[in-house]
């Protein structure tokens, strides 16, 4: 099972996804993207597809986003991956480096996509 960080700040992304790897090594497919085309603060759909595809694992991708702005491009980048591999794409609505780090652990050990968000979610207030 994959994971995919994003935010709108590519050094936030990039930090998380850096905890991540080193919580679980790399037994978990993981790909981050930050910051809109420019590198500037932002997100982008293609960034964000491009990761999907970084992690993609047949199990199942969870994607963690900090905003609204990648929540959206991140439904964008999930709908460009068509079907049927964006069913196989989940967002969490969990807290973003919490819920990366849980999953992560989650997904080492070998729990479904539809564990790895559950228990990602218990974490959201």
């Amino acid at each position: 099972m994959g994971i995919v960080i994003v935010s709108h700040s590519p050094l936030v992304a990039r930090g998380i996804a850096d905890m991540v790897r080193q919580m679980v090594g790399d037994c978990v497919p993981l790909a981050w993207s930050g910051g809109n085309v420019h590198g500037e603060l932002g997100t982008d759909a293609g960034g964000i597809l491009r990761a999907i595809e970084a992690a993609w694992s047949d199990a199942g991708v969870a994607v963690f986003v900090d905003l609204g702005g990648a929540e959206t491009n991140s439904e964008m980048a999930i709908e460009m991956l068509g079907l049927p591999r964006s069913a196989l794409v989940s967002i969490c609505n969990a807290p973003l480096v919490e819920g990366a780090v849980i999953a992560a652990a989650e997904a080492s050990g070998g729990a479904s996509l539809a564990k790895v968000v559950a228990t990602a979610e218990e974490l959201s207030p």
